[in-house]
């Protein structure tokens, strides 16, 4: 049998899970760097996903609580679609993707994994990113530390 040590899986099962929505709560603790918000607009922000599919991903969300798409206002459309268009430019010149997946899970039977605030995600792809991994043994590898993917895509979004 084959072991993967995936070390910094420790902190996230024993950390203790904040209470309330994190969508809501991350912005306004104005901890940008730690909670790796990319970008802040006027209507929504940009995070990095902390279970990532691949490098890179990362979702645009609506700073209002909702888990309706419908309820979301002219302004907000306008500034998540704004936001989605910056995230990949800065993605393609930064890591140079091949393609991007863009779109939202809304609800638990669709995927969701927070149902109660809406948000899209933006993954970029690679021609042969998918491996044998999470096929054989529900494993996905991600080559590349969070940390280091936000300073780059950070370090770019800012200029």
């Amino acid at each position: 049998m084959s072991h993967i040590f995936a070390t910094w899986r420790m902190d996230y099962i024993n950390i203790e899970k904040p209470a309330g929505c994190i969508f809501c709560n991350f912005p306004k603790e104005n901890k940008d760097d730690e909670r790796y918000i990319l970008a802040r607009g006027d209507e929504c922000f940009v995070i990095l996903n902390l279970y990532p599919y691949n490098p890179g991903h990362m979702m645009v969300v609506p700073y209002r609580h909702t888990n309706i798409y419908e309820s979301l206002s002219g302004a907000e459309i306008s500034d998540m679609t704004r936001l989605t268009s910056r995230a990949l430019s800065v993605i393609k010149r930064v890591m140079s993707p091949d393609g991007f997946n863009v779109g939202m899970n809304l609800g638990k039977a669709a995927g969701a994994g927070i149902d109660e605030h809406l948000h899209q995600h933006i993954v970029p792809r690679w021609v042969g990113d998918c491996n044998f991994m999470p096929v054989f043994s529900d494993t996905r590898v991600v080559p590349e530390a969070l940390s280091a993917t936000y300073k780059k895509l950070k370090g770019e979004w800012n200029i």
